[in-house]
C-alpha cells in the first residue's frame, strides 16, 4: 500500500517545529508549541472540552481493537479514582507472536533515517495534540488528577516532553555524519582512501512500563526517545491507567501505517488482573531498552535483573526543602502551601521534608519560631483549600488505597500541625479527596528518623525541627545520598547557607530551586529547559531529558570500502 503521508509532506509540515525545538534545547529558553489553556482549543470544534468529553464517554463499553497480531483475549476493568467504571477493553497479547511481529518492521524503520523518523514522531504528537481534550479525560479518570492538571500535565506538558525527547534523539543521531571520504597520506606512495558510511542502528524493542499517576507525562519521553532512534516500542501500561497509553498506541499505529511503515513498531501489552507481565517482559531477550517510572523496589529489581537491556528508571526519593530565612514570608508560605497541595502530593517532585531550625527563622515580618512557621504554613494550606470547590480543583482524587492508608497512618507519627480532612466532590461522589497532613518531627530524635528518611508518597509532609542551618544541610546531604531526591528547595537570605545548599546539590546531583515565592513551584519542571531528575542520585538513573537519555538507545555501525 502506498504511503498516504510522504516524506516530503512530513518534512514540510514538521521540520520547522523540530528546528525550534533544537534551538530551544540549546538556549534553554521558554517555548512550547502546545497551548496550556483549554480556551486555546476551540469552542465547538474537535478540540474543545465538550467534544473531548463526548469522545471519552463514547469509549465506554467498547473494545479498543488495535489490530495487533497475537491477540488472544481481551482485558479491562479500570475504575476511575473518581468512582466510575471506564468500561473499555484492550487486546491481550501472546508475546511469542507479538514480539517477532514488532521486530519485522525495524529494518525499514532503521533505513528511514533520523530525520524522517523524527517527522513521523512529530506527526504522532500532533495527532495526539488534536485530541488533547479526550486525552485529558482519559488521564483524569485513570490518575485522579483534577481536570486542569490532567489537561496541562497529561496534555501539552506531556506532548512537550515527547517532543523534547525527539529533539535530543535527532541531535545525538546527527552528531555523526552519514558518510565521510577518508584519505591518509603515504608519502611518495598513493594515499590510502576509503569511503565510510555511518548508520545509527536500533538496539531492539523498547519496553515502556507505565505509571498510574502520570501515564503520558512519564511515558512519552521513553516512548518517543526509543521510537525516534529506530527501535520498536512495546507499551505496558499500569493496570489502573491503561486508556491514555492505549490511545497513544492507537494514534502511533495509525500514523506509522499512513507513512508506509509497519504499525507493529508500536504495540500495547495490557495485562490480566494479577498477571504481572512486567517482570516477564523485562527479561525477554527481544527487549533491549526499558523505561520505568514507579517504586524503588521494582526499579531496583529491573536494574539488577534486566541484564540484556539498557534500563532507565525514575524511582522514589525523599524531597527536601530547607527553610532558613526569607525576605518574602507570605510569598514563601503561599508557594509551599500550593506545592504541598497540588494533586494531593501524588507527584515524585512534591516536597516531603521541611527542615526548619528549632530556634526559628528570620523573615521580612520579623523572627518566627519553628512552631510559628509550622502553624503559619498549616494556616496557609488551610486557607488555600478552605473552599471545597478550589480544594477539588487542586487536589484531585487519591489515586489508590495505599496512598489513603499512608495518609491516615502519618497522623500517628508525631504531633499533627495540620490534620487532613475529607472533601466532598459535587460531581463525583465516589471520589476520595483528602487535604494534606503536616506532622511535626524532631531531627535530633532517632525515633523520628525512620519517618522522615523514608518516602511517604501522597499528601504527607514532615516539619522537621533541626538544630541549625548546618544541621539542615547535613541532613539534606545524607538524605539525597542515601535515599535520593527528585527535587530540593531552599529558602535563605544568607549567602553562606545558599552556597552550602548549592554545594550539596552539586555534589549529590540533585536539582535545586531557591527562594521560589511566585508562580513557579518546586514540583513543576518545564520541558526544553528544566531537567527532571539528574540520573546522579538514587531517585533516578536518568534525566528527562538530556543526551544521555537517548544516546545509548542506538549504536553507530560503520561500513567502509576503498574509495
Amino acid at each position: 500500500m502506498a504511503a498516504e503521508l510522504t516524506a516530503h509532506q512530513l518534512i514540510a509540515q514538521h521540520r520547522p517545529t523540530l528546528d525550534l525545538a533544537l534551538e530551544t534545547i540549546r538556549t534553554r529558553a521558554y517555548w512550547s508549541p502546545h497551548p496550556e489553556h483549554p480556551k486555546a482549543y476551540g469552542e465547538n470544534g474537535s478540540l474543545d472540552t465538550a467534544a473531548g468529553k463526548a469522545a471519552f464517554d463514547a469509549l465506554s463499553g467498547t473494545r479498543l481493537d488495535l489490530g495487533q497480531p497475537g491477540t488472544d483475549g481481551w482485558v479491562g476493568g479500570e475504575v476511575s479514582p473518581y468512582g466510575i467504571e471506564l468500561g473499555v477493553e484492550y487486546p491481550h497479547a501472546d508475546l511469542d507472536v507479538l514480539l517477532p511481529a514488532m521486530q519485522a518492521g525495524q529494518k525499514a524503520w532503521r533505513d528511514a533515517g533520523a530525520e524522517l523518523r523524527a517527522m513521523v514522531c512529530l506527526e504522532i504528537l500532533k495527532r495526539i495534540a488534536d485530541r488533547t481534550m479526550e486525552f485529558t479525560q482519559a488521564v483524569m479518570h485513570t490518575s485522579g488528577q483534577a481536570f486542569m492538571m490532567a489537561f496541562q500535565a497529561g496534555g501539552p506538558h506531556a506532548q512537550d516532553r515527547g517532543m523534547e525527547a525527539v529533539a535530543y534523539a535527532y541531535v545525538e543521531q546527527s552528531r555523526t555524519p552519514e558518510t565521510a571520504e577518508w584519505t591518509k597520506p603515504q608519502g611518495k606512495r598513493d594515499p590510502l582512501a576509503l569511503t565510510k558510511r555511518f548508520t545509527p542502528v536500533p538496539r531492539g524493542i523498547g519496553l515502556v512500563v507505565g505509571c498510574n499517576t502520570f501515564p503520558t507525562w512519564n511515558g512519552y519521553p521513553g516512548l518517543f526517545a526509543s521510537l525516534a532512534t529506530g527501535n520498536a516500542v512495546l507499551v505496558k501500561p499500569h493496570p489502573r491507567a491503561v486508556l491514555p497509553l492505549a490511545l497513544t498506541v492507537q494514534v502511533a499505529r495509525d500514523v506509522l501505517t499512513e507513512a508506509g511503515f509497519d504499525p507493529n513498531l508500536v504495540a500495547l501489552a495490557a495485562e490480566r488482573p494479577g498477571e504481572g507481565i512486567a517482570k516477564t517482559l523485562a527479561t525477554r531477550p527481544e527487549i533491549r531498552i526499558i523505561d520505568y517510572t514507579g517504586s524503588t523496589a521494582f526499579g531496583d529489581w529491573l536494574e539488577a535483573n534486566a541484564r540484556q537491556a539498557q534500563v532507565y528508571t525514575e524511582k522514589a526519593g525523599v524531597n527536601t526543602v530547607i527553610v532558613e530565612s526569607t525576605d518574602d514570608y507570605q510569598g514563601m508560605l503561599a508557594n509551599l502551601a500550593f506545592s504541598l497541595s497540588l494533586y494531593s502530593g501524588q507527584m515524585c517532585t512534591t516536597p516531603q521534608n521541611l527542615l526548619i531550625p528549632r530556634d526559628g527563622i528570620r523573615t521580612d515580618q520579623g523572627d518566627r519560631t519553628y512552631d510559628e512557621v509550622t502553624a503559619d504554613l498549616a494556616r496557609a494550606v488551610d486557607g488555600l483549600l478552605g473552599d471545597d470547590a478550589r480544594a477539588n480543583a487542586l487536589l484531585g482524587a487519591i489515586v489508590n488505597p495505599d496512598v489513603k492508608a499512608r495518609l491516615e497512618a502519618a497522623a500517628g507519627l508525631g504531633e499533627v500541625a495540620l490534620a487532613s480532612r475529607e472533601v466532598a466532590h459535587p460531581e463525583f461522589p465516589g471520589a476520595v479527596v483528602r487535604t494534606p497532613v503536616i506532622v511535626k518531627l524532631d531531627g535530633a530524635k532517632p525515633e523520628d528518623e525512620a519517618a522522615y528518611t523514608s518516602e511517604c508518597f501522597g499528601p504527607v509532609s514532615f516539619a522537621v525541627a533541626v538544630d541549625s542551618a548546618d544541621h539542615a544541610v547535613e541532613l539534606l546531604r545524607r538524605s539525597v545520598r542515601e535515599k535520593g531526591a527528585m527535587t530540593v528547595g531552599a529558602y535563605t537570605t544568607d549567602p553562606e547557607v545558599e552556597e552550602a545548599v548549592q554545594e550539596v546539590c552539586l555534589d549529590e546531583a540533585a536539582q535545586l530551586s531557591l527562594n521560589l515565592t511566585g508562580g513557579v513551584y518546586v514540583n513543576q519542571t518545564a520541558a526544553f529547559s528544566d531537567f527532571h531528575g539528574s540520573g546522579g542520585n538514587p531517585a533516578a538513573n536518568a534525566a528527562l531529558c538530556d543526551g544521555a537519555f537517548v544516546a545509548n538507545r542506538f549504536r553507530v555501525v560503520e561500513v567502509r570500502r576503498p574509495a
